[in-house]
């Protein structure tokens, strides 16, 4: 059993990300301690790199996105299985063109209900609709 009971959002592209940016961090703290502008920029440029290399990561399934993940995808070496379709509310997916919209019919479950989304028309019009079951858990 896990010793905690929630997600703490640790996964592959979490871990990779930060310690690309500490070692540009060290670079570039390096640079202000021996006023070197090279190394300033060499680690500003380190830091380009794990935000890029992160980026990539969370696309490739490796990250996680804003939100709440299945119990079985809380550990930080389990691909998150959405990640193709892009997660909602991520910038990270929305600026590499995955979006999901509304009506897509995902269904989430947070704290014990089940929210189901998509579309209803209503008079002619479509209009979002959400419906909400208890799990009874």
């Amino acid at each position: 059993m896990s010793a905690h009971q929630y997600d703490h959002g640790h996964t592959v592209a979490g871990w990779v990300g930060t310690g690309i940016a500490s070692a540009g961090a060290a670079v570039a703290g390096a640079g202000v301690c021996f006023v070197s502008g090279v190394l300033i920029v060499g680690g500003l440029g380190i830091g380009a790199v794990a935000l890029l290399v992160t980026w990539a990561l969370h696309l490739a399934g490796w990250g996680k996105g804003p939100g709440i993940r299945p119990r079985e995808e809380w550990g930080w070496r389990v691909r998150d299985s959405g990640a193709r379709a892009g997660h909602d509310e991520c910038l990270g997916c929305r600026l590499a063109g995955r979006r999901r919209t509304a009506g897509s019919g995902r269904v989430d479950e947070v704290a014990g209900a089940v929210v189901v989304r998509g579309d209803v028309s209503v008079g002619g019009e479509p209009e979002a609709a959400v419906a909400v079951a208890d799990s009874g858990r």
